[in-house]
């Protein structure tokens, strides 16, 4: 799940380099946490969180086929 966290964030920000994934482990869930460029940090939220919320979306869906529990953080 990180990988596709990680295309999806780089195909998003200006500066695809800046972005970092790292992974935590919280009550049996695993805690992503996106960090992006301070300059790109709109464009993973997008207007009225859209973007997060369907990054998250997309995040879960692959999670749930994979029987995981996943949550996403943008930091």
């Amino acid at each position: 799940m990180k990988e596709l966290l990680v295309i999806i964030a780089k195909n998003l920000v200006d500066n695809p380099d800046e972005v970092v994934v790292t992974e935590d482990l919280r009550d049996g869930t695993q805690v992503l946490k996106l960090t992006v460029a301070p300059d790109d940090m709109g464009k993973v939220i997008g207007k009225q969180g859209r973007i997060a919320r369907a990054i998250r979306t997309v995040v879960k869906a692959a999670a749930v086929h994979a029987d995981e529990k996943i949550v996403v953080e943008i930091v």
